[in-house]
């Protein structure tokens, strides 16, 4: 299908193409931002991942890799947080890290919504093209007959196009959303993952420290 024959398509869609047009554009946009940001802030390195995994790693060098990220970047505001409050009682950090975590996660779902609303919305503004494309070829038949029968085609045109175009918005839309959905699970669950770690770290060095005052009195 070539563009004029494209836009013909469209114009039998009726008025309801532009709030369709509309929610294509923000579902779009949303997917795009959600790409963006991922890629951008939510990348965790072999590096910093094969550090936290060691056993016994030198905070020192933590605090190093941190430093060479993005200060927006989701796990070094994670571990940050640990980082800053390693001093404080294991259950102190980890609160800490909870509520770090919780915002992270508000983050990271923001504007999925969006997509949600537009997976349920397209098909009904498809759907009611389709109503109202019917409705426009039922009133080109009167007493006397069929009135118009290249208008008759034009409405039933409208209505099968304006619900092809609303589901396939809704397809995509419904992609998108799982797809960033399963990424936000992933990335919560290695942050939780990997912060279990910086615990236990803590929790070593805090029993250490008690050894040897323990020793020392």
């Amino acid at each position: 299908m070539n563009l004029n024959e494209t836009w013909t398509a469209l114009k039998l869609a009726g008025i309801v193409i532009v709030p369709l047009s509309i929610l294509a554009v923000i579902a779009l946009a949303v997917m795009i931002e959600k790409a963006v940001l991922y890629w951008r802030h939510a990348k965790l390195s072999m590096k910093l991942l094969n550090l936290v995994e060691t056993y016994g790693f030198s905070w020192k060098d933590l605090e190093t890799e941190l430093v060479a990220l993005d200060p927006r970047n989701y796990f070094r505001r994670f571990f940050q947080t640990v980082l800053t409050n390693r001093h404080h009682p294991a259950w102190w950090t980890e609160s800490r890290a909870a509520d770090e975590a919780q915002l992270i996660e508000t983050s990271l779902g923001k504007r999925l919504w969006v997509l949600e609303t537009i997976v349920t919305a397209a098909p009904l503004l498809g759907l009611l093209g389709t109503i109202t494309g019917m409705m426009h070829a039922f009133q080109l038949i009167d007493g006397k007959g069929l009135v118009n029968p290249t208008g008759v085609t034009g409405g039933v045109a409208q209505a099968l196009i304006a619900t092809a175009i609303g589901l396939l918005i809704a397809l995509i839309s419904l992609f998108g959303f799982n797809y960033f959905s399963r990424r936000q699970s992933q990335t919560l669950d290695e942050m939780e993952r990997l912060g279990t770690r910086l615990i236990d770290h803590i929790r070593l060095d805090q029993q250490e420290k008690q050894e040897k005052f323990d020793e020392a009195a």
